[in-house]
Formats: structure tokens, C-alpha cells, sequence
């Protein structure tokens, strides 16, 4: 579990300063210059992609993290692995993208208010579908060799500046909405490209294989898991976008762009587990792979504590802080419709965080066909709740109906694990971890408002709770890594 600590921390310190600068980009720069219809405009754009790119991976992303310790060696590039990652969305490109412009008429229909808008834009989305696609694969490639750091450096850091610097080229008036979307979409050519180049300095990138090595039963393995991955992206993917394409569909884009800052807002409880997911699959797959259930299922303990708990400590902090939030935000005003939207999204985030290495594990266990069957009951279920919550609660709606599908997901995919696996994330750290953060939700409570300006009843409402926090989790033992860290820290204090 060391390498994962380490490997983590440093991934989330740049996850956090990323965020840093997407939040300063979201809150202070879209809502200033940037209408919600254009936001939602961008969203769907990038929604789009993402669902056609995720369909032509071809599922690389489980296949990959499965199947890559049959094929690690220190000799012969890892067998050819490179090879077969770059075929599989090689593959899935060339079967989706012409299905995708075949199907234009009924996709931009679907987008009824705003049907001109998007069909506009329809064939930019092809080259946001190629990059994305590729750049997946090459990130997938440095997060099996153990090196996440500057993938995450690039889609998080680098990726948002890239973008900071668009925006503001739009908001000057450099830039039309042509050339806002055009650049859009080139921010993500350069990503891959950076991606591409570090891999290519850590490790050999050469596309020389041998088929010979596949022999048969692991041919049989890879095609069977692959097939059974593609048929699941088909309802998982839209299960990622569905409420985005369903409010874009039924409200317009200005509220999917209302709905965007506040799932930003909601978002930032799941970046933590970022780090600790990509570093913590490889040592899940090669556990599973050698039948060792005991250190997959305390890797599961650990992970699903350390993700419970930074994920829950940033919701209280979004959340005791969330009227300030929006009294600070250009707009505030009107993105504050956004306030329960943040609530929910945070809400399912952590639930998600918390139990969906369970997911990982059943996806490289000899059980990985069953997530087939609850992710189509679950996509129904979110089609569904969709179509009742949206017209009702409008963008909270489409938010409950977030919380209500993750929810479930959780619950079914936490039952196999367990029936299957004999896999239990439950701990009594975990507990403490819940009861305490209950706990410090109640002291929030009864905080008097110190002062009018929200930036000084933000701060003094955070350096409370904050310390509150930190010293409990040192009384408390919850997190011996945790632990360890301040001790360390205090050490070199006294010295």
C-alpha cells in the first residue's frame, strides 16, 4: 500500500492543483464572459465525444489493466503490448465514426431546443472523438507502468490552462464561437500529442509485435473479456452522459450550462480517488490474476476508506461554504439554481468513490459478466428517473435521478462483490470515518454567521471545521497512513 500512498499523494497534489485553476476558470471566468448557453453548448460537445470515443475503445481500458500482467517483461516492450493498445481504438474508430455521421439527423434532433446549434458543430465532434480516444490509450499505458503523475500533470493541469487561455481569448473577442469551439477541441489534440511524447521517454513505444505470443486460451480470454466490455460500454457510457444529453434535450443548453457549474461544484469529491484508483488497479489485477483474494480484498478496504474519507472531507467543505460559493461567483445569482444540484452530485460522488473499487475488482475477477446485467438494469433506471425528475425538479431533478442511479449501482455491484468475491470495503475505521463527518456537519449547524462577507465566514467556517477534522483523525487512528504522515510532519516541526 506504500506505493499506492505516495504514488496518490503526489497525484492528488497535482489533481488539486488543477482543480485549483478549473475552479478559478469555472466559477470566475465562464460565468463572467461565457453565457450558459455557450457553457452547455461546449459540455455537450465534449459529452458527445466522450460517449463515441468510449464506445470506439473498445473497452481497452478494462482489457488493458486485465490482461497487461499476462504481458509485462522487462524484455520486448512488455510483448507487443503497445500494439494492442493502439489497435483496439484503431478498430473502434473506424466502425463508430461512420455510424456517427450516419446517424446525424436523429443525434442533433434529439437536441430539439438547440437542434441548429448542434448541428452546426457535428462533424467538429469527429476530431474531438479521435483525440480523445487515443489520448485515453497513451494515459491507460503510463497508469500500468506505475507513472501517473504527468499524465494527471497533463490532463489536469496542463489540459485547464490550455482551456483558461481559450476562454480568454473569447472573452477579449479574439475568438468567435467558432473559433471558442475550434479551440475547444484543439486543447485536446495537444493533450494526446504531450501524453504520447512522455510515454515514449519512459518506455519503448514501438508497435513491433509478435502474435505467436497470444496463444490460444489467452486469445480466447482477450476476445471473450473485450466483446463482453464492448457490449457493457454501450450502456455504461450513456449512463456517464445521460443527464447532460436529457437536460440539453429537454431544458436547452442554458441549463445544462447552470447544471455544469454546479456539477463542477459536486464533481470535486471524486478527486482524490483519481490517484488512488489508477495507482491501486494494476496491483487488483495482478492479485486477481494469481488468486490472491486476501490482499485484493484489503486493498479494498484501504482504498474504499481513503477514498470515503478525502472525499467526504471536501463535501463538508463545499457544502458548509456553498451560499458563500455563490455569493462570490460572477452570476452568483443565477447559478445558484445550481445549489441542490451541487448537493446530490456531491452526494453520489462519495458513494461512488467509496464503493466502486468493488466494480474494479469484479471487472478483472472470472465474474466480470455480471456488471453487464445491473449496468443495463441501471441505465434503464436512470432513463427513467430522467424522464420523471427532470419536468418535475428540472436540473435538481436530473440531479436526484444521478444520486438515485449511482445509488443503486452501488447497491447491486456491493452485493456481487460480496456474494462473488467475498469482497467487504466495511471497516470500523470506515465507521469512525462516517460518525465524524455526521459530527462535524452538526457543529456547522451551529456556527453563527461571523461576519456578512462571505470570504470571512468562509475561512473562519473552514480553519474550524478544518482543524477539527484534522485532529480527529489523528485521535481517532482512522487512517494509519494518515497517521504516519503527521507524525512525520510534527517530527520535523520539533526538529
Amino acid at each position: 500500500m506504500g506505493v499506492i500512498i505516495r504514488q496518490s499523494i503526489k497525484g492528488t497534489i497535482v489533481n488539486y492543483i488543477g482543480s485549483f485553476i478549473g475552479f478559478l476558470t469555472t466559477m470566475f471566468v465562464l460565468t463572467r464572459f461565457l453565457q450558459p448557453e455557450e457553457i452547455g453548448l461546449t459540455r455537450v460537445i465534449y459529452e458527445a465525444a466522450v460517449l463515441i470515443a468510449g464506445f470506439a475503445q473498445l473497452g481497452i481500458t478494462g482489457t488493458a489493466f486485465r490482461f497487461f500482467p499476462y504481458f509485462q517483461s522487462d524484455k520486448n516492450n512488455h510483448n507487443g503490448f503497445f500494439f494492442y493498445l493502439v489497435l483496439l481504438p484503431t478498430i473502434g474508430i473506424i466502425l463508430f465514426i461512420p455510424l456517427y455521421v450516419l446517424l446525424k439527423e436523429p443525434i442533433s434532433a434529439f437536441f430539439s431546443i438547440n437542434a441548429l446549434l448542434f448541428d452546426h458543430y457535428y462533424y467538429w465532434i469527429i476530431f474531438l472523438i479521435i483525440f480523445i480516444a487515443f489520448w485515453t490509450a497513451f494515459e491507460i499505458y503510463s497508469n500500468l507502468l506505475m507513472r501517473i503523475v504527468m499524465p494527471k500533470f497533463i490532463r489536469e493541469i496542463a489540459v485547464r490552462i490550455l482551456l483558461l487561455a481559450v476562454y480568454l481569448l473569447f472573452a477579449f473577442k479574439f475568438l468567435n464561437l467558432d473559433g471558442l469551439v475550434g479551440g475547444f477541441i484543439a486543447v485536446y489534440g495537444i493533450a494526446m500529442v504531450l501524453t504520447f511524447t512522455y510515454i515514449s521517454r519512459i518506455s519503448p513505444v514501438s508497435l513491433k509485435h509478435d502474435f505467436s505470443f497470444i496463444d490460444k486460451p489467452l486469445g480466447k480470454k482477450i476476445r471473450n473479456y473485450t466483446l463482453f466490455l464492448v457490449l457493457s460500454s454501450l450502456s455504461g457510457s450513456i449512463l456517464n452522459q445521460l443527464d447532460v444529453f436529457m437536460l440539453g434535450s429537454h431544458l436547452g443548453f442554458s441549463y445544462v450550462g447552470v447544471f455544469t457549474i454546479a456539477f463542477f461544484m459536486g464533481n470535486v469529491v471524486e478527486i482524490p480517488s483519481r490517484s488512488i484508483s489508477s495507482i491501486s488497479s494494476p496491483i487488483a489485477a495482478k492479485a486477481l490474476k494469481e488468486g490472491d483474494m486476501h490482499t485484493a480484498n484489503q486493498l479494498y478496504k484501504k482504498v474504499s476508506l481513503h477514498q470515503f474519507l478525502a472525499g467526504s472531507i471536501i463535501f463538508l467543505l463545499v457544502w458548509i461554504n456553498i451560499d458563500n460559493i455563490f455569493s462570490i461567483i460572477p452570476n452568483g445569482d443565477v447559478f445558484s439554481a445550481g445549489k441542490w444540484v451541487v448537493f446530490f452530485i456531491a452526494l453520489a460522488k462519495l458513494l461512488n468513490v467509496t464503493l466502486n473499487f468493488g466494480g474494479i475488482l469484479i471487472s478483472y475477477s472470472k465474474y466480470y459478466y455480471w456488471t453487464l446485467f445491473f449496468l443495463v438494469f441501471i441505465t434503464i433506471t436512470g432513463i427513467v428517473s430522467n424522464l420523471i425528475l427532470i419536468p418535475k425538479y428540472g436540473i435538481t431533478g436530473a440531479a436526484i435521478a444521478t444520486f438515485i442511479t449511482y445509488m443503486l449501482l452501488s447497491g447491486v455491484q456491493q452485493w456481487i462483490v460480496l456474494a462473488k468475491i467475498k469482497g467487504n470495503p466495511f471497516s470500523m475505521s470506515l465507521l469512525k470515518c462516517f460518525l465524524l463527518i455526521i459530527l462535524l456537519f452538526g457543529i456547522n449547524y451551529f456556527l453563527p454567521v461571523w461576519s456578512p462577507n462571505p470570504f470571512i465566514d468562509g475561512f473562519y467556517r473552514s480553519l474550524i471545521i478544518g482543524t477539527l477534522t484534522l485532529i480527529s483523525l489523528y485521535k481517532l487512528k482512522i487512517s494509519d497512513e494518515i497517521s504516519l504522515i503527521i507524525d512525520k510532519v510534527l517530527k520535523r516541526d520539533r526538529i
